[in-house]
Order: structure tokens, then sequence, then C-alpha cells
């Protein structure tokens, strides 16, 4: 049985710890709020209570939280994981932060004599559960081919990208991409439906065509039956999407449709939408524009 720390049990987080245990790996875990981890704790995951006795307990440790300032927090200080690592360790960053923020916390795992990789995902969380998610990999060639293996019982698409910022910019790069297509298929679905087609055979043709990508296919449903949970919330896209934008910057590189999505996903928030999946944004385009 491998063991493996775990640092952060969200949503995302939290089903991959428990896919892990499901594997027959022994989990180390720890997370802000305990409750979160209760579910798993039954199921044998061992709790710990700081970051740094989860990074301490295995010789590889992941972590997924939300943000930079998250990701901060869990690394730093005496509790953190970084004060866990020893040489040879492997540490396995799965959130999606800002590629300056993923370096620098690379440049300090190097100090302490262990390995870093940054290895943001994409897919939902049914993609985790199924094992499906699509893992992009940042960092040295020869952790990368130590964790290879284990990165595969969670996503059946593992590719090494280049370094940590690398990745992190693919991983906002498909998120952008991803908010960009639903917003124009819901602007479609409106457009069809203002002119007396029904929504639901509107998303079909749709689908049918050729706008009809995979991540349209998996979400399209919702702009029919609004998910209870979300898959994506808004909060979160807005965040990757202003990280996308800043990281454009530098370059010049103009992000227009970007910059669209951030204005609507603005226009969720102010609805008090914050916390329901991107596919709201078709009832923020409705609103907009009254019937």
């Amino acid at each position: 049985m491998d063991a493996i720390g775990y640092v952060g049990l969200g949503t995302m987080g939290g089903r991959m710890a428990g896919r892990l245990l499901g594997l027959g790996h022994q989990v180390y875990g720890t997370n802000r709020t305990r409750a979160k981890a209760e579910p798993l704790t039954e199921r044998g995951l061992i709790w710990c209570d700081t970051p740094r006795a989860a990074a301490a307990a295995a010789p590889v440790v992941f972590s997924m939280v939300t943000d930079d300032d998250a990701l901060a927090a869990i690394t730093s200080g005496p509790d953190g994981i970084l004060a866990g690592l020893t040489p040879g360790k492997l540490y396995i960053d799965m959130s999606t932060v800002s590629p300056t923020a993923s370096s620098r916390l690379g440049e300090q795992v190097r100090a302490t004599g262990a390995h870093m990789l940054a290895a943001p995902v994409s897919g939902s969380v049914r993609a985790v559960d199924e094992g499906s998610l699509a893992i992009i990999v940042g960092g040295d060639t020869a952790p990368f081919d130590r964790a290879a293996p284990l990165l595969r019982q969670l996503g059946t698409q593992v590719t090494h990208v280049g370094d940590n910022a690398q990745a992190l910019l693919l991983k906002l790069a498909i998120n952008d991409s991803l908010a960009v297509q639903l917003l124009a298929f819901s602007e479609g679905v409106l457009l069809a439906e203002r002119g007396g087609v029904d929504r639901a055979k509107a998303i079909e043709v749709m689908l049918g065509s050729a706008v009809g990508s995979p991540s349209l296919r998996a979400r399209a449903g919702f702009l029919l039956d609004p998910l209870a949970d979300a898959w994506f919330d808004v909060a979160l896209m807005q965040k990757d999407i202003r990280l996308a934008l800043a990281a454009a910057a530098p370059s010049g590189l103009a992000l227009p449709a970007a910059t669209v999505a951030d204005d609507v996903l603005t226009r969720a928030r102010d609805l008090g939408y914050a916390d329901r999946d991107i596919a709201v944004m078709i009832e923020v385009l409705g609103r907009a524009a009254p019937s």
C-alpha cells in the first residue's frame, strides 16, 4: 500500500483523494475545514492536523486549492508543506494558480532537496470519479517519469509540457476557451429561442452541428436543468479568466473573448450567482436582454 499525502480536500481534491483510497493507497490528508474530510476518514484516510504533517507522512504529497493565496497558506510557515519536505520527496500541486506563483514555489521546493511538479487538471467532478481527467504537467523530466504511473490512476491523458509556468499557462488557455465556448453557445441558443425555436430543440441541433464540442456536449444539459451543485462555479472561472488576462498582459497579447467573458461573469456575481455553475451564463445573457 503506497502512502500519499493530500492537502486540500474540496470538491475536486476530495474526490481525487477518495479515488486514491479506492485504489489501495494509504492517504494522509488535511483540509482547512475538517468536516469535509469526514467521509474520507470513514473510508480510511488518516487525518493530519497540518499540511506539514501530511507532507512528512508520505514520499509523495499532492495539493489542490483555489488560488495563489490559498497555495501560499498551505505551503509556507512552520506548519506548511515546505516544512514537511525532505530531500527526495515529490510534491505535486494540482491547483490552478498563476504561472509566477507556481514557478516561485518550485524554486522553494528545490531548496529543500525535494522535487515539484505543477499538474493542473482539466475535467469535471465526473471525470475525477471516472479517472478520466486530462492532467497537464510541468517540471523536470525525472520527477515526471516517477509520478506518471500515479497520475495515470487519476487521468487518461497525462502530458508533460515543459516547466511549471507552461503547465499553468496551458490550463488557463483551456479554461479561457471553455468559458468562451459556453458563452457563445448560450448566446446562440438564446438567439434561436427568441425567434420561437424551442430551447431543447435548439440545443439538440446545435450540438449535432460543427460547434458541438465535447465540452459543450458534457455541459449543455445544464442550460435546461441547472445543477444544484456546480461542476465549475462562476467565482472560480472568473479567477482563471483573470489569471489568463494577467498572464497575457506582459506580452501585449489581447484576449478580447476572455475580456467579454470576464464582464459576463462579473454580472453573474452581481446577480448572486458566484456559487452557481458557469452554465448560468445563459441566464445572465437572458436577463440583460429581456424578451
